[in-house]
């Protein structure tokens, strides 16, 4: 079972798009994963629920808490999994990184509110912060289920086909290939012609060629690191000897 726990100001918010679907049906019929949610302000000790301060040395908005944020974790069982805090100035969010989290038994995500959180507890308790882009958004509820639904849809079982996640972006380095289906002619676009051609050599090359172009043109770091990658494959290839005589 793959357990994930949400601390929140706003359990309304969730599950939201991990309800529905097939990451809804593996959640509520199936069993393959688990949420549950923890209101962040029932553990705050002033009678109006507040979990926030001004920040130390001065300027404008309020800090989460970090005597709040605290109670709140440790009511919840850990049991080994990472601590994530979605805040715009974390680390960003990989596909690497969420398939280390898919293999194993669960996440724990810390939604920050307001200028952020107070950093004692994210260092007292060890959480890692997880940005999803360079924007910055109202609270890490939206942020939490764009991480969660990446792990989630990683589980076996949830997705139904495991070859469909094969060529997906950045499953190495590189972006998807474009996707059409019918009809054949919308508004005057043809479907390229080698997709219903049935040569499936053919599509696999237009297709690797389509990825290709997408990395170079829309994500040059991506591309930088998927030529690197592919020149490290090969210089630790080993060199088989020509067994062919003249």
């Amino acid at each position: 079972m793959f357990d994930v726990t949400v601390l929140t100001m706003f359990p309304e918010a969730f599950p939201g798009p991990l309800g529905v679907s097939l990451i809804g049906t593996a959640w509520r019929e199936r069993g393959l994963w688990r949420l549950e949610t923890v209101d962040i302000r029932g553990f705050s000790k002033d009678k109006r629920g507040f979990l926030d301060d001004t920040p130390a040395g001065g300027g404008p908005g309020q800090v989460m808490r970090a005597d709040v944020i605290a109670s709140a974790l440790d009511s919840v069982e850990v049991g080994g999994r990472p601590l994530l805090c979605m805040s715009a100035r974390g680390r960003p969010l990989t596909q690497a990184r969420v398939r280390q989290w898919a293999s194993g038994s669960g996440l724990i995500v810390l939604c920050g509110r307001f200028e952020g959180v107070d950093q004692r507890v994210l260092d007292a308790r060890g959480f890692e912060e997880v940005s999803v882009g360079d924007a910055v958004i109202a609270g890490g509820e939206a942020a939490a289920l764009v991480a969660i639904e990446a792990a989630v849809r990683l589980l076996p079982g949830v997705l139904g086909e495991a070859a469909s996640l094969s060529e997906e972006s950045f499953e190495d380095d590189l972006l998807e290939h474009p996707q059409y289906t019918r009809p054949r002619s919308f508004e005057g676009r043809e479907i390229p012609e080698v997709l219903v051609s049935g040569h499936h050599a053919e599509v696999a090359r237009w297709r690797q060629a389509q990825r290709e172009l997408a990395t170079r043109e829309r994500r040059p770091d991506l591309w930088a690191a998927h030529l690197a990658n592919q020149q490290a494959k090969g210089a630790s290839s080993p060199v088989g000897d020509d067994d062919e005589s003249d």
